[in-house]
């Protein structure tokens, strides 16, 4: 029975956790409100709370500041079947039948984000932010044809950051933040029973955890030029919960239970370096370069039963980059644009369909207004292109024992993304 339950836990986190949302990877990139008007081109450079996810340095000089933002993501995405198959012990190769084609399996969703800071004295400042930087939300059909890859999926991130900066000369600041994040997951996937005449088994994985990371950046402020870098670490997660399987029959009964568990994964380490030139009194010229360390999410490690098995998840290392405009209209409005190339980090061969991952554009605009002195509202629109990716991925269930059962998931993916984000930002 250890075996089996051991099995299905590592069938249940290893193919959910390979999983991309709406940047590469399951990183999400909307934490700011300008940033998704200009497609995440000048974050790292930019001054003020609403830059803090990208640079810890920004609020050296901001003052007292507060912003709320939300970012509604709208995902219309297609995955068929092109050829999946199953086989049985003895060799008994079928066709996995059910529903050939899922529509929109990728959910909709709300990823809000705040950030406030005070100064302390001319030269130091502090912040406190609250993001949700990874996660991703599926849902198939139960007799999908991806059901034994993934039927549901929910992985949700709170990231809480204390931040501290300090304006080091009239031309340099720098910031450096401590990080405390957690994970909350829920993932299920279908098992296949020894017949095709039987109905699927299910498997069901819930955990959580809290970890801690951390984060350091500087800018460089001159007459029209800023220049700004930062590095989030990666951070180690050991999530703790239960496995439950269920409705396996006749010789893989046994492995029905309701057992503890804990899976461990690292998420990846963010570099950035970005520029603004201001070209004229109204016209400010961005870009920012990111190289996401994914090579550090390896492999998923799945304790349970006092085994421990890693799965390897071949993740690559990438850089994503992109320009944009801000152009100031008047002293009270403030319009933006720009264009991003994200790459994804999965692997040709081994790319799952809890959220399948492609290249992809982003295209954003948005717009500022100052409706008092202290306050301005912000709205940005992003249009995300998904380039066309296949879903390539062998898995052997039970393996290693007479059981034995392999399935070839073989499928193509298209769609595409739609941001629409709100803020306020106000000074006190």
């Amino acid at each position: 029975m250890k075996r089996v339950a051991t099995l299905a836990l590592i069938g249940a986190t290893g193919l959910a956790l390979a999983a991309p949302a709406h940047a590469g990877g399951f990183y999400l990139q909307e934490q700011g409100v300008r940033g998704t008007g200009r497609a995440y081109s000048g974050e790292v450079a930019d001054t003020g709370v609403e830059s803090l996810w990208w640079n810890p340095a920004a609020i050296a000089g901001s003052g007292r500041e507060a912003y709320f933002g939300t970012n509604a993501i709208f995902v219309d995405s297609r995955v068929d079947n092109q050829g999946s198959t199953r086989t049985y012990p003895g060799g008994l190769t079928l066709p996995i039948g059910g529903e050939p084609i899922a529509y929109k399996p990728i959910l909709n969703g709300l990823l809000p984000n705040f950030d406030i800071a005070m100064p302390i004295g001319d030269r130091f400042a502090v912040a406190f932010s609250t993001h949700a930087p990874f996660g991703f939300t599926t849902k198939y059909g139960g007799d999908a044809w991806t059901r034994y890859d993934a039927l549901k999926s929910r992985l949700t991130t709170i990231d809480l950051q204390l931040t501290g900066a300090m304006r080091v000369t009239n031309w340099l600041d720098v910031g450096v933040s401590a990080d405390a994040e957690y994970v909350d997951a829920n993932l299920i996937n279908a098992l296949p029973n020894l017949s095709p005449l039987l109905p699927d088994g299910v498997t069901q994985l819930k955990g959580d955890g809290w970890d801690w990371g951390w984060s350091i950046g500087a800018q460089a402020h001159f007459d029209r030029f800023t220049m700004g870098a930062s590095y989030r670490s990666s951070i180690d997660h050991g999530l703790d919960g239960r496995v439950n399987v269920s409705g396996l029959l006749g010789p893989l009964a046994v492995g029905n239970a309701d057992v503890s568990g804990q899976a461990s994964f690292k998420t990846p380490w963010i570099a950035a370096l970005g520029a603004r030139y201001r070209l004229t009194d109204k016209l400010t010229l961005n870009g920012q370069v990111q190289r996401v360390g994914w090579s550090e999410f390896d492999a998923i490690r799945v304790t349970t039963g006092g085994a421990t098995q890693a799965i390897p998840q071949g993740y690559r290392d990438i850089t994503s980059g992109g320009v944009g405009i801000d152009y100031a209209v008047n002293p009270g409005l403030t319009l933006r644009a720009g264009v991003q190339y994200d790459p994804t980090p999965t692997p040709e061969v081994g790319r799952t369909a809890r959220v399948p991952d492609g290249d992809r554009w982003l295209i954003g605009a948005g717009a500022s207004a100052h409706v008092s002195p202290a306050m301005t509202v912000e709205a940005g629109l992003a249009y995300i292109d998904f380039q066309p990716s296949t879903v390539n991925r062998d898995d052997v269930f039970y393996a290693g024992t007479p059981a034995a059962i392999t399935t070839r998931l073989r499928g193509r993916v298209e769609g595409a993304g739609y941001v629409l984000a709100l803020g306020l930002r106000r000074s006190f």
